[in-house]
Parts: C-alpha cells; sequence; structure tokens
C-alpha cells in the first residue's frame, strides 16, 4: 500500500487491455445515436461529502494512549444508463479522495486514513479511481471491475471515511419473481483505508487465525427469496480458497402483534477450512437470534449469539460479517466459543413531531470467550453503545446529514490482545449533491 506522508495517489488495478476496453465501450456508446440513447440519457452522477472525526481513548495500561484523526472524504459516483438492444452494456466510474485535516503519529491509526509503517504518519491525502463495465440482460446484471458486495458473509464496510470495494465480476438476476441470485468472482479487495488492491486474508484479531496468508481468490453462490411480504430466507455458499469456506442460512419475518410489529432475525454461519488451509483450523458453527418489537416511533429488540466449534468465526479482513453483533464499534463479538446476549432500544422521533432525528441504545455482552491464541479462557467483554443522527429537513442544508456515536467497551482479556478498553467517540457530516 502507498502511503507516503506527503499524499498518496493511485487508481484501480485493471489490466491495461482492460482499462483500453472500458475506455473504448465509453467512447463508442457516446459516439453513436442510436446507442447513447440509453447509456447518456439514464445516466446519473453524484457526489458524496463524508467529515469524519473518530477518537479512541483508550483506558487500559497499554503504550499507546489514543488514536485520534479527523478527516474529509470526496466520493464522486458516475453511473451510465445501458445501451439499447437485447443486451446493454454501460460504465460506471467512482472517484475517492480523503484528506487529512487533523493528526498525528502518537495517534495515528484509527483507518480512516494510510498510516507510514516507519513513523506512523498518516498521509496529507489519498485517492483512487475505479471503472466498472456491466451488462444487462432482462433482469440480470453482471459488473466486472471495480464491485461492492453487501452480502452476509462479506459486508463493503461503510464504517470509515471511504468504502471499501472489491476487483472482480459479480452477477445479480431478478428473472425469477421474489428471487435476487447473486454470484461472483473476487480476486482483490481494496479496504476502506488503503490506496490500492491487495490479495484477501482472514481476519485474526487475538490471533485467532495465520492473518498473514492470503488467498488469490473468493467465490460465492446465493440468494434472497421473498416469500411473501413478511417472510423472507437467505442462503449462501462462499469459498475464499485456501483459508475457509462458509455456507450461510438466514430467516427474516414480520408479523403484527397488537398496535405493533414482531420481527424475528434467525442467522446462521457455518464454517470450515477450504483447500490447504493456510490461515490454520476453521471450525466454527455461529447461530444467532433477533427479537424485535415495533409500535410507534419505539422499537425494543433482544438478541443472543452462540458460537461453537474449535475456532472463531472467520471473515475476510476489512469487510464486516452480518452476524448478530454488526455494526458493533470496538469489537467483533466473534470469539471462539463466544455466547453473546444483546438489547437494542431504537426511537424516532418523527412520532414526536421531529421528523428525520433517531437515537438508539444498545447493549452488547459476550462471555466464555477461548483466546487460545493467548492462553485464556472463559473471558468476557461488554459495549455499551449511543447513536444520534438527525438529516436536516430544509433550509440551504436541506439533506444534509449528522451522525454521533458514542462507545464504551470493556473486556478482561490479557496483556496483547487485539480489542482494548476503550471510550470511542464519532462525529459523521455527511451529504450527497446530486450532479446530474
Amino acid at each position: 500500500m502507498a502511503n507516503s506522508p506527503q499524499g498518496v495517489l493511485a487508481t484501480t488495478s485493471v489490466s491495461p487491455l482492460c482499462a483500453r476496453g472500458l475506455v473504448l465501450l465509453g467512447l463508442y456508446a457516446v459516439t453513436t445515436p442510436a446507442l447513447s440513447e440509453g447509456f447518456i440519457d439514464d445516466s446519473h452522477g453524484t457526489l458524496t461529502l463524508r467529515n469524519f472525526y473518530l477518537d479512541r481513548d483508550y483506558k487500559d495500561e497499554g503504550a499507546k494512549t489514543a488514536a485520534r484523526e479527523w478527516a474529509q472524504g470526496f466520493i464522486m459516483n458516475v453511473e451510465s444508463g445501458f445501451t439499447p438492444g437485447t443486451v446493454g452494456f454501460g460504465l460506471d466510474a467512482r472517484g475517492l479522495m480523503g484528506v487529512k485535516l487533523d493528526s498525528s503519529p502518537d495517534r495515528s491509526g484509527t483507518e480512516l486514513l494510510p498510516v507510514s509503517s516507519s513513523d506512523k504518519r498518516a498521509a496529507d491525502e489519498y485517492s483512487r479511481l475505479a471503472m466498472t463495465a456491466k451488462m444487462r440482460f432482462a433482469q440480470t446484471t453482471v459488473k466486472s471491475g471495480d464491485v461492492s458486495i453487501f452480502l452476509p458473509f462479506a459486508f463493503a464496510s461503510p464504517s470509515r471515511l471511504l468504502p471499501q470495494t472489491f476487483r472482480g465480476t459479480t452477477l445479480s438476476s431478478k428473472d425469477i419473481d421474489g428471487l435476487t441470485l447473486n454470484t461472483g468472482y473476487i480476486d482483490r479487495i481494496n479496504k476502506r483505508d488503503s490506496t490500492d488492491y491487495q490479495p484477501m486474508s482472514i481476519a485474526s484479531p487475538n490471533g485467532r487465525f495465520n492473518g498473514a496468508a492470503t488467498s488469490s481468490h473468493m467465490a460465492y453462490v446465493g440468494g434472497d427469496y421473498q416469500v411473501n411480504k413478511d417472510l423472507s430466507l437467505r442462503v449462501y455458499h462462499a469459498e475464499v480458497a485456501d483459508l475457509y469456506q462458509q455456507n450461510t442460512l438466514a430467516l427474516l419475518h414480520n408479523v403484527q402483534v397488537g398496535e405493533g410489529t414482531l420481527s424475528t432475525d434467525l442467522r446462521s454461519f457455518f464454517s470450515d477450512e477450504e483447500g490447504s488451509a493456510k490461515g490454520g483450523k476453521v471450525d466454527n458453527r455461529n447461530l444467532s437470534a433477533l427479537f424485535g418489537y415495533r409500535f410507534g416511533g419505539h422499537r425494543l429488540s433482544l438478541g443472543y449469539m452462540h458460537a461453537s466449534g474449535d475456532t472463531a468465526t472467520p471473515y475476510v479482513s476489512g469487510t464486516e460479517l452480518m452476524g448478530m453483533s454488526e455494526l458493533t464499534m470496538s469489537s467483533d463479538f466473534l470469539n471462539a466459543k463466544e455466547r453473546t446476549w444483546q438489547a437494542i432500544y431504537d426511537y424516532d422521533f418523527a412520532a414526536a413531531g421531529v421528523p428525520g432525528l433517531k437515537s438508539r441504545l444498545r447493549y452488547v455482552r459476550g462471555d466464555n470467550i477461548e483466546l487460545a491464541a493467548l492462553n485464556a479462557d472463559d473471558r468476557k467483554e461488554r459495549e455499551f453503545q449511543m447513536e444520534l443522527g438527525y438529516v436536516i429537513q430544509g433550509g440551504p442544508l436541506k439533506n444534509v446529514g449528522l451522525m454521533v456515536r458514542k462507545s464504551i467497551y470493556r473486556n478482561d482479556f490479557p496483556a496483547g490482545a487485539a480489542f482494548r478498553d476503550e471510550n470511542q467517540t464519532r462525529f459523521l457530516v455527511l451529504y450527497t449533491v446530486p450532479i446530474w
């Protein structure tokens, strides 16, 4: 990863032949009137501005007392329409840039900015340009190049300054009523604080696996089936070559109970090693259930997650696993043998006459944790999370989003653990401007 403190600039690492093909496709469609009708007329572009402040205030006795940075992100997305005909072709482009507003070597490492391995200094700016060719036939779309996937076993992390993307080819089909079929082949990942594509590896906090081992590709197939308006099913199989394979099953159901709606969210991940198992042994079953009840502006949710098998739950480093602990701030709660409880209270202030204002309180607690690499077992961790978000409803700042998130995290892990006692604070200002 290029990460000079004076700033870094990188482009998507598609082959020269592929890059020329993408450009020629766009030029051909633009200069051919019969083709430009859909390619140009259905195109659109947006510019998203993200101002992000992240503060980790460590409360243990580690040498580093804080990780604290402030940065500005610019995300431009340009998407063409499709050329006319039975098979339509299109071209998308994404330009990303992050600018340092505040950082120093003694408190860098929030993953908002690339950091030099030599002096721990964050880059002044970093950027990349990514392109994606696409093809549509009926209700099936194929994309190749820089792609984003938001699937339960590999969810492109949205929790830093710039989005995390992949290099590969994906297919999504809605030709069968109620069924969304997804399959893909991914060979590289571009992490949220990186400027180039890298081989994929297995996430290994607390020394769970061999995090230095890499994979040549990830292949997956599966889909989401909407049985009716209240019931949906999700089934996926993914293989990360020579690291692990994972099967995902999920069920989501809503039913009217009294004046509110009761929701059931059941998720499961079954994981084993794959191929030469360069990341080490993988043996895990992760089962979870979350029950929520919404009435008026209130929603109360209670959940439990149970991990069994000899290892932690695996996932691709740089992504998030959409288990019950998704979008926690300070830990992933996916350690070996971990049993996790959580309670969530959400309130939408639109019910009280303040549209655009939402809040969340969340408590997550895990116990029975085994940390084999640290010779520890029966350990505990807990996180209390507060969140408040507001989207301005009118005036010159209409649609500007403001969010503040606060986390208080504690554990009894031994020295050397990846997750440390901390108070974490995030401030985010988000605004998307349509270009055309």
